[in-house]
Order: C-alpha cells, then sequence, then structure tokens
C-alpha cells in the first residue's frame, strides 16, 4: 500500500494491524504509528507529493512490515535501546527522541536499509 505524506494514519494503520494477533495490536499499532509519522515527517517532509510504501506480510512464525519514504535518508547510530531501553530514553521535556526505543522495545528486528529510506520491522510469534 502507499499513501501520500500525512500525519492522518488512523484507517493505514487499521489496515496494518487487523490481522496481527491481538494481544500485540496495541504494542504493534504504536510503533508502526512511530514508524509511518517519522517516514511522513522527517523522510519526507510531509511533502504531500511524496508517497510512504508500506509492504507487509503475515506469515506463521512472523509478522513484518517495510516502510519506505522518498526522503534523503537515515543513517541511524547504534541505538543500545535494545539492551535497556529505558537508559536510552532523551530527557522528560524532550520533545523527541523517543522513536528508536519505542521500535526496539516492541519489535524483535529492525533494519534499515543503507541509503536510510527504508524500515523493516520483524514480530515474531511466539
Amino acid at each position: 500500500m502507499s499513501f501520500a505524506s500525512t500525519l492522518y494514519l488512523g484507517p493505514i494503520l487499521d489496515l496494518l494491524v487487523a490481522k496481527v494477533p491481538p494481544d500485540w495490536q496495541l504494542d504493534v499499532r504504536l510503533g508502526l504509528q512511530e514508524a509511518l509519522v517519522n517516514a511522513a515527517k522527517h523522510g519526507n517532509q510531509l511533502d504531500p507529493s511524496k508517497t510512504v510504501i508500506v509492504q507487509y506480510a503475515m506469515m506463521p512464525a512472523e509478522c513484518t512490515w517495510i516502510i519506505t519514504d522518498k526522503g534523503a535518508g537515515f543513517i541511524p547510530n547504534y541505538c543500545g535501546c535494545q539492551d535497556d531501553p529505558d537508559s536510552f530514553l532523551p530527557n522528560y521535556d524532550s520533545e523527541g527522541g523517543r522513536g528508536l526505543c519505542i521500535l526496539y522495545h516492541i519489535f524483535d528486528q529492525i533494519h534499515w536499509n543503507e541509503e536510510g529510506t527504508q524500515l523493516k520491522l520483524t514480530k515474531k510469534r511466539p
């Protein structure tokens, strides 16, 4: 699916979590919302002429989402969030910086392409 860069994501998120196991839905929805907002806002600069593309697959062993934007790219630094999410949260008065920690807390695997324009999120089924 693809959509113009916007922060109106409710219907898109509804579709993306429709087949997610019920006990994951709230967490996965939060993580996907964070990733989609980042793609639209930071990647595409909320330019409505640029699209965000989402591919997803629900398989027996895992669920995967691939989010691609048309931006200049993002080079993530190592994020120790997967080791201890709380130790890498920004100060309480900071307006940003929580997104990566949210993603590392919710998803089992997180991978960016070399250009930093595509993010792959994977959640493994127990």
